[in-house]
């Protein structure tokens, strides 16, 4: 197996899973993914940056043995999923000197997951440092990216970040480097609105210190290494920030046509005031099309009939991962249709409480199908919904 070299003494060692459709049975995957993995020979010791998902540990061995490898110093743990150190012990019994380099958190995590000893680690705090000889490693602890056990590794003398998940992307159509190809920052936004959206508020802060230590490149752990880390910097400030698009999202399902009805007819209100509507059947949504949108738009219309006095299960999915995505929305809206009784606004809004500083709107729910009156209540939701996006 082919090794590339990214700088003198610094090597590309992971492999890429083109064949993998679901990323945690959950996220589709367009081409796949990659497990990044980095060897690093500084002049007195030998470090490996992460590892791989465990199917794929054999690969590993083999691209250092290619390398001549016969012995590892260090093997730092960025992150304690295993798609990063699920091949760790594998790699302690191929070179048993090897100490794994981490933080406390991310020690109890992988010890948690792993057949580890307490001394195999050398645990780190932010800001340590550890010589290899002619090329240092610093410690950067990054909480909450996306795991509270994360940290970044920054080789000093070459100025490459290794900033495990952050600024990652699901994607195999690549050599080694991001070169300019624009099909990347669909992957790369899918990846950022359903793995890093929750913690969106703190990453302002992580943007910065990034930016402080002008990194010559950024290696994650997904996807191809940036010798031009301000694209990737400059797509996360920009999905980071809360000016939003002029766009509202509608995740509908209807199952005798009078929800419909009331979806069409907003609809038409928006749309005849230029604000673009991005509709989701409910039935059959597409989760990363939805987690992508909802970094984008101000808010978020929930169309649903009652069943049994609560919502549609089909809008449960769509309302449950927004819940998680937690996305900095500046409303949400009910609208829909019942026959004899309903408690779907309070159902819902249950379901929606991890949205703390988002207005909610009042409901419209229709007995039967819309009439003039239930058209006058979905025109004052309109006009709510208009002035909010003129503001």
């Amino acid at each position: 197996m082919s090794v590339q070299k990214v700088v003198e003494n610094v090597y590309a060692v992971g492999v890429k899973d083109p064949k993998r459709l679901l990323f945690d049975q959950l996220m589709p995957l367009e081409e796949g993914t990659s497990y990044n993995s980095y060897l690093i020979k500084g002049s007195e010791k030998i470090a490996l940056i992460d590892t791989v998902y465990p199917p794929f540990e054999e690969s590993i061995e083999e691209k250092l043995k290619n390398l001549h490898i016969d012995h590892i110093d260090y093997i730092i743990a960025n992150h304690g999923e295993q798609d990063h150190s699920g091949a760790l012990p594998g790699l302690l019994k191929k070179y048993p000197k090897a100490k794994i380099v981490t933080n406390q958190k991310c020690k109890e995590i992988t010890m948690g997951f792993l057949p580890l000893k307490d001394d195999d680690y050398i645990v780190v705090e932010d800001g340590d440092s550890i010589s290899l000889g002619n090329k240092t490693l610093k410690f950067m602890l990054m909480p909450w990216v996306h795991w509270p056990d994360t940290m970044f590794t920054f080789l000093k003398e070459d100025g490459i970040l290794f900033t495990t998940d952050f600024f990652g992307a699901h994607a195999t159509n690549f050599d080694l480097f991001w070169e300019d190809d624009p099909r990347l920052i669909p992957l790369a936004k899918a990846y950022y609105a359903e793995i890093m959206q929750p913690f969106a508020r703190i990453f302002k802060k992580y943007i910065s210190q990034v930016e402080e230590l002008n990194p010559q490149m950024i290696a994650s752990s997904h996807g191809p290494i940036y010798k031009k880390p301000s694209f990737i910097i400059d797509l996360y400030k920009k999905w980071t920030s809360e000016n939003k698009k002029n766009q509202v999202i509608i995740v509908a399902v209807s199952m005798y046509g009078s929800t419909n009805l009331m979806v069409d007819y907003l609809t038409n209100i928006l749309t005849e005031k230029g604000i673009s509507v991005k509709y989701f059947d409910a039935v059959h949504f597409n989760a990363t099309s939805l987690a992508s949108e909802l970094i984008d738009s101000m808010g978020l219309i929930i169309a649903t009939p009652t069943v049994l006095t609560g919502p549609h299960p089909a809008v449960v999915m769509p309302i449950f991962l927004t819940n998680v995505l937690k996305p900095t929305l500046k409303y949400i809206a009910l609208i829909g249709s019942y026959s004899w009784g309903t408690l779907v606004d309070k159902q819902v809004m249950n379901m929606l409480n991890n949205l703390k500083d988002v207005q909610i709107l009042p409901p419209v729910l229709v007995k039967g199908t819309p009439k003039e009156a239930d058209k006058l209540a979905l025109d004052g939701l309109g006009e709510e919904i208009i002035a909010i996006h003129n503001k």
